[in-house]
């Protein structure tokens, strides 16, 4: 195994609008090892594009980051993975080639999941990027891309082949958006064909769950995603499960609102007085909290921290009502 990986075994995935610098920061907090950015257009770097290029951004206090990079042409991947290298330098734990994406606006252009259909051109972006970079490159994909038809397996091999210094497999065809669940076995089943580490990604929403996908498919490391949405508690649980521990106890309520207050300052860092993305990042932190139903509203409202703020507020006064009550 490549030694960068025995030492990351909890990884934040890549999510597109979600893992910004501020959520990295709370993540690594609780003890996620590594984080990775959003994904990052390679057509969007080649033109220089400063809304692209501030997603490769650190977060406060984060030593090294894993870059995600998606798009469909050989030579113009190699050239933006290479630029991203010397840009980051020592930041850059490694490289990540999205295959797994099931978005339309992704897989309508030929990037994301639709690779997994041309796994010939999947494989010539591998080579060309392993040839432009000295950092590891790895690659992300899916069960298969139609519903029932599984070609994750043979798909690793082909990137193993190609140079792929590990892969993550999400155990969902592409056709199913995030529908149903993840299938764990296609972890397995993908760690069997491949010397590469792998990584497993799908369904991990407790500690008890990175145990129980390693347990069962032998997977290097566990990678959490939409587990991790509002509750970043959720890589501090799976580390000490994993490392067999007693898990810390789930947040209570006026953790999870201080919590999204952090979440908002450290992203009106980022943002300046405009933090619409908050947003969602609100709703998941407050989801199934006494009045945070009919709050929605109000947060979607929200624009700055102080809009925030007086949501935040309001949900505290009403929790003290609730607990003199009780």
């Amino acid at each position: 195994m490549h030694e960068f990986f025995q030492n990351h075994r909890l990884l934040l995935a890549p999510m597109a609008g979600v893992s910004d610098e501020a959520f990295r920061a709370l993540c690594r907090e609780q003890g996620a090892d590594l984080a990775f950015t959003e994904m990052v257009s390679a057509k969007g770097l080649s033109y220089a594009n400063e809304k692209t290029r501030h997603l490769l951004a650190l977060a406060p206090g984060e030593d090294q980051v894993a870059v995600q990079l998606f798009g469909h042409e050989p030579d113009t991947m190699a050239a933006q993975a290479a630029w991203i290298e010397q840009e980051m330098g020592e930041s850059l734990a490694y490289l990540d080639v999205n295959m797994g994406c099931p978005a339309r606006k992704i897989v309508s252009k030929g990037d994301g999941s639709a690779l997994m259909r041309e796994p010939g051109l999947a494989a010539s972006i591998v080579r060309a990027i392993r040839a432009a970079v000295a950092h590891p490159v790895t690659v992300k994909f899916r069960r298969g891309w139609a519903q029932g038809e599984e070609t994750a397996p043979d798909f690793a091999r082909r990137m193993e082949d190609a140079g792929a210094c590990a892969v993550a497999v999400h155990g969902r065809f592409a056709e199913q958006l995030y529908r149903g669940s993840a299938d764990w076995g296609v972890v397995a089943r993908v760690k069997e064909a491949v010397d590469v580490p792998v990584i497993g990604n799908g369904d991990v929403r407790t500690g008890a769950d990175a145990v129980a996908l390693t347990v069962r498919t032998g997977c290097d490391a566990v990678m959490i995603a939409r587990g991790a949405e509002g509750n970043p508690w959720v890589f501090a649980q799976a580390k000490a499960a994993l490392e067999g521990v007693p898990e810390p106890p789930a947040p209570g309520a006026r953790e999870r609102i201080a919590m999204a207050r952090r979440h908002a300052r450290l992203l009106s860092r980022r943002e300046g007085k405009n933090i619409v993305r908050m947003r969602k990042h609100a709703m998941w932190y407050l989801a199934g909290l006494p009045g945070a139903a009919a709050a929605r509203a109000k947060i979607n409202a929200c624009v700055s921290v102080e809009d925030f703020d007086r949501v935040f507020d309001e949900l505290l006064a009403l929790l003290g009502e609730h607990e003199q009550e009780g």
